[in-house]
């Protein structure tokens, strides 16, 4: 787990947040024991997941698939390559929705923005960071086959939880 405190109580007013607007029907399956809070789904979602990501083509058309999805510093990281359709879509619009889920117990979804990183950019204090994490995520060979992948965050503007552990 890589978040600071600042970000898990980013991330919990997020999650609040989410909740406080939530619909009945969304809160007659996500009843408050089967909530996450930040530090039990940070802690939940280490290394990597398949994160089903949705972008926004231009003729508003969704277009969803799985990517490598690492949650650090309390937000959902992604890359792809430099001239895939999923990039061309964010740089255009910026509107995401993505979902990780096993099985029927966990399941977390986001929506919000995406925010393209420059990775060239070793200075900036949050690419250091998450350069390092993907090195320890994959190991040094990542710099070799990664090349000029293009990485993102998604900047939550709602995100929901649900974990229902199996019965016996």
């Amino acid at each position: 787990m890589h978040e600071t405190p600042e970000d898990l109580a980013r991330l919990q007013r997020v999650l609040d947040d989410t909740y406080a607007a939530a619909g009945a029907h969304l809160l007659s399956i996500v009843t408050p024991e089967r909530r996450l809070d930040a530090a039990s789904l940070a802690a939940r979602l280490t290394g990597v997941q398949v994160l089903h990501l949705a972008t926004v083509t231009a003729r508003c058309e969704p277009r969803v698939g799985p990517v490598d999805g690492l949650f650090f510093r309390g937000r959902f990281h992604f890359g792809s390559g430099q001239n895939s359709l999923r990039f061309r879509h964010i740089r255009k619009r910026p509107q995401v929705s993505g979902s990780v889920s096993h099985g029927e117990e966990f399941a977390v979804t986001v929506h919000g923005r995406a925010v393209e990183l420059d990775m060239t950019d070793r200075d900036d204090p949050e690419v250091a960071a998450f350069h390092a994490y993907l090195i320890e995520v994959y190991g040094p060979e990542w710099e070799n086959w990664a090349g000029d992948a293009p990485y993102a965050r998604i900047e939550p503007e709602r995100m929901y939880t649900f974990h229902m552990p199996k019965a016996g």
